[in-house]
């Protein structure tokens, strides 16, 4: 039987004031850590200067200090060179974000049981909470 060491990875740029996230962000990602639906892998925040430089904080060592107490990143450094030079060209100048790697665990334990019963995934397709719900309001009013 197959079983995946890894489910599906989705990387998340979520722009936020200041130089760190609020503690209700970090609440939020804790709450769905703790219900074991998605695993924490890396954490990066990204700070774009109004000239334009970039400053990269991998929070390894610093969880503490940034809020997430004994939250662990499990695969810290799996955001890598690349995603980071792609995502921050999103990131306007004078502001900051932070790139999440979550693991999406459902999504693993799912695949496991597809891959053992001679299932196959043959796509794949997130549609964005926004596009959902609009979507939904128009058809309630119709």
């Amino acid at each position: 039987m197959t079983e995946f060491r890894y489910g599906p990875v989705e990387l998340y740029l979520v722009g936020f004031d200041g130089d760190r996230p609020s503690p209700d962000t970090i609440a939020a990602l804790a709450e769905l850590l703790e219900g074991g639906l998605v695993r924490l892998l890396d954490f990066v925040i990204v700070s774009k200067s109004e000239s334009g430089d970039v400053e990269v904080i991998e929070i390894e060592d610093q969880t503490e200090e940034y809020g997430f107490g004994d939250i662990e990143l499990a695969e810290i450094g799996i955001t890598g060179d690349e995603d980071i030079a792609e995502l921050v060209e999103l990131v306007e100048p004078g502001s900051s974000a932070a790139i999440v790697a979550l693991e999406l665990l459902y999504a693993r334990r799912l695949a496991d049981r597809l891959a053992a019963s001679g299932g196959v995934v043959l796509s794949a397709e997130r549609i964005p909470a926004p596009i959902v719900n609009a979507v939904m309001d128009l058809a309630e009013q119709a």
